[in-house]
């Protein structure tokens, strides 16, 4: 399998980096495809917690990067077709993700994800299926627990070098807890044109509506022990919930000058509106605007007396803006005068390169580097009170060294180092604190960016053609770690620590017993505390960071009653069936690591049981699916995520009970 190496593309098994891949067959496999987290968990370095709240999004982390995100996703940066998903100031949200159009995901860890520059403690790619040869009408229909209701219509097809693929599905729920209910509706859109033998454009159209999301908070220790299911204070008397709507087009267009070198250019832009309404009897508008641009060129050549080298070199330039408002709110509606109005910009220019060189026949070596240039602007509109605006510029060079020995044919042993940097977003830059540790909603400019080291070494190995096995070990030393000193009511502030640390190793086994058996699982063993050193926010030297289990684990094992197909085929007719455990050790909710009864900050661990069964038939001409699926079979009680110091100590947001999803689609040629 080919992947994106960095910024190249390369053999997978030859990418001298941690890079896990997640096929379409997978996510179709992980039920209603409504979270990107039911398949993330079987990554290696992943930390992927469904807080079961979509006002909130998903909390995914690598390698630690990204958990102290109170909404959305930090530290990460995601693209979906080659057009960011994350803003130019390291935002993004996992929620415009289009799982049911899909084919394959990519998530690359450790040095090399510095090359995708500000906010890179890794990369979550997404790619959307294309169309084929046959005209082809998809639908799909679930139904599930706590009133879940998902439907899916696909359309593909292709007319002479033009092809089409329109995806449109919605998604509602009552939600488990009190006030958690959700409502959804996505079209994703990909067209592809092949304007001659050497060019090709692909246009993408997304739009992402969510009229509805109500906010169920998190629940302190005694309202998690008394009932799981209750929303968190102050939830339903004052409505708290989200509205959030999303219109993005994009375009990539790529040429073939010659067969050492390959120019690419993309652009891309969309808007964004959020309204939030907070159990404070507040309410928070964001009304954004944003886009970017890039363009690279890739080719090869021979060097050092013929020597092959790989190289890419390349830009590019996003920007974001948005209205930020706020003001009082009664009953869960709009009160009163404007209380805040603003105007927050975000922008980056950057600059990168990376070659991979042939040494011989045993060695590659890989060299690269990033430089950056982000700005981030706040204008104050407010014609009273005390002047908010600012504005804060920062530079980073984010170099990337590694060495690739082919021991054999079967077995790669690489090691890597090189440097990151992460800016604050511009939602952490929202609001400062004062002396007594209070909010003050002005920016923030006092944040300094985070400084990263990183350093891998890791081998893959296949010992059979029926097994793959890959191990990796890091260390991340960072200054400057930008963490949630103050969080409370939908609010957070931030600031930065002196120094932290994150060590570990990374497992993953895939193994094909006979054509009806396989397994995988992955583990991450990982310590990730506070080092101590002076700075405006200093928890004790030792102590772990919040939202980072030291252990995880992932095993499947799968049976398919007619075998399993190879890679890129449809999978046979007949029964699947499929079990796979997840397991999390317990993990922190405070940077004080406090776990008296008076102040209760520790999330247990667990273990957890899912199920799934496919039936595929043929009727005709057509496909059909049966599916059923039953998630924590045991019913354990779990702490699905945690906010991160919570300042009225509800750190807590709930795992699902035992929940159920059963579907059908059916896939009719036209």
């Amino acid at each position: 399998m080919v992947v994106q190496s960095g910024r190249l593309e390369q053999k997978q098994f030859d990418a001298p980096a941690s890079i896990f891949t997640v096929d379409a067959d997978t996510i179709r496999n992980s039920g209603a495809q409504v979270n990107i987290s039911d398949v993330l968990n079987r990554a290696p370095g992943v930390v992927a917690l469904n807080r079961n709240n979509y006002a909130q999004d998903l909390q995914i982390s690598i390698r630690g990067f990204g958990s102290r995100a109170a909404f959305g996703l930090r530290g990460i940066r995601l693209l979906t077709d080659g057009i960011p998903a994350s803003m130019p100031d390291g935002q993004g949200q996992a929620s415009t993700v289009s799982m049911t159009s899909t084919d394959r995901m990519e998530v690359l860890t450790g040095p090399l994800a510095q090359l995708y520059g500000n906010a890179s403690g890794g990369v979550i790619q997404t790619f959307t299926r294309e169309a084929g040869d046959t005209p082809e009408a998809q639908v799909s229909l679930y139904t599930g627990s706590f009133g879940m209701q998902r439907t899916d219509w696909q359309f593909s097809q292709r007319s002479g070098d033009v092809g089409l693929v329109a995806d449109y599905s919605s998604f509602e729920i009552d939600g488990y807890r009190t006030n958690s209910g959700a409502q959804r509706k996505q079209l994703n859109s990909v067209i592809t044109v092949d304007a001659k033998p050497d060019t090709r454009f692909k246009f993408i159209i997304n739009i992402f509506d969510m009229p509805y999301a109500n906010d169920a908070l998190g629940l302190t220790s005694a309202q998690l022990a008394a009932d799981p299911a209750q929303a968190g204070t102050n939830a339903v008397a004052r409505r708290t919930r989200k509205t959030v709507q999303q219109d993005q087009v994009g375009a990539v267009a790529e040429h073939r000058v010659s067969s050492d070198l390959q120019l690419q250019a993309r652009i891309y832009s969309g808007t964004r509106t959020n309204l939030q309404y907070q159990s404070t009897n507040l309410w928070t508008g964001l009304d954004r605007r944003y886009e970017g641009l890039g363009l690279q060129a890739t080719g090869k050549a021979n060097v050092f007396d013929g020597q092959r080298m790989n190289w890419v070199i390349g830009t590019e330039f996003d920007h974001a803006q948005e209205q930020r408002q706020g003001g009082a709110a009664a009953n869960g509606e709009k009160s009163g005068a404007l209380t805040r109005n603003e105007l927050n910009e975000a922008s980056n220019q950057d600059y990168f390169a990376q070659a991979n060189w042939s040494l011989g026949e045993r060695y590659t070596l890989t060299t690269g580097a990033r430089q950056s240039n982000v700005t981030l602007k706040s204008r104050d509109d407010m014609t009273s009170g005390v002047d908010g605006s600012g504005s804060v510029n920062y530079k980073a060079t984010s170099p990337v060294l590694g060495l690739t020995w082919h021991a054999h044919n079967n077995l790669n042993v690489y090691i890597n180092q090189g440097k990151g940097f992460e800016t604050p977003t511009m939602a952490e830059a929202a609001y400062s604190r004062d002396a007594n540790n209070n909010f003050v909603e002005k920016f923030n400019p006092s944040l300094l960016a985070s400084r990263s080291k990183h350093l891998e070494v890791g081998s893959k190995w296949l010992p059979s053609p029926s097994t793959r096995f890959d191990a990796a070990w890091f260390q991340i030393d960072t200054s400057n770690e930008i963490v949630a000193a103050l969080s409370s009511n939908g609010k957070t502030a931030y600031a930065n620590a002196a120094q932290t640390k994150r060590e570990g190793i990374e497992l993953a086994l895939r193994h094909q017993h006979t054509s009806n058996w396989r397994t995988q699982a992955s583990a991450t063993f990982m310590n990730a505390t506070y080092e101590g050193g002076s700075a405006s926010y200093s928890p004790p030297n030792g102590n772990s960071l919040p939202a980072i289990p030291k252990r995880q684990i992932f095993a499947s094992l799968q049976w398919s009653e007619k075998g399993f197909a190879p890679a890129g085929q449809k999978p046979a007719l007949g029964l699947e069936a499929g079990l796979d455990l997840i397991n999390r050790s317990r993990m922190w909710a405070n940077d004080a690591n406090s776990s008296t009864t008076a102040d209760y900050a520790l999330a247990s661990g667990y273990s957890q049981l899912n199920a799934r069964i496919r039936q595929r038939y043929q009727v005709g001409t057509a496909r059909l699916d049966a599916f059923v699926g039953v998630d924590n079979l045991t019913n354990k009680d779990t702490v699905s995520s945690v906010i991160v110091n919570q300042s009225s100590k509800q750190y807590f947001e709930p795992g699902l009970p035992r929940s159920w999803v059963v579907g059908i689609q059916s896939q009719i040629p036209l």
